[in-house]
């Protein structure tokens, strides 16, 4: 994915936010996060994961991000994607993203 690209995200299908990528470090990519009117609605749920996994608090991050991974949804600049793993601090987001389900970590 080239730098400079625009992605998206959704809440219930309307805009909270671009993405604009301008850097990257396999599998990562950051950018400048730019919010639209929606965002302070999920805002919180970005701070309580923040302090999770920076508490390593494994299992409540684990919790808190579900919510964010199945109520809202990331666009690539060529479409939606299938699964991603998105952090937003201020100004900055960073994200790595699949095409596919990630895998399941099996015991």
């Amino acid at each position: 994915m080239a730098f400079g690209g625009t992605w998206r995200l959704l809440h219930r299908g309307g805009p909270i936010g671009e993405i604009l990528v301008d850097d990257g470090d396999f599998p990562w990519l950051s950018g400048r996060f730019v919010p639209a009117a929606g965002f302070a609605e999920v805002a919180p749920w970005f701070a309580e994961s923040r302090a999770l996994l920076e508490a390593e608090d494994h299992d409540g991050f684990d919790r808190v991000y579900d919510r964010i991974a199945g109520e809202l949804t990331l666009i690539a600049p060529d479409g939606p994607v299938a699964e991603f793993l998105l952090h937003i601090d201020g100004d900055r987001a960073s994200f790595r993203w699949s095409d596919e389900p990630f895998e399941e970590d099996t015991p």
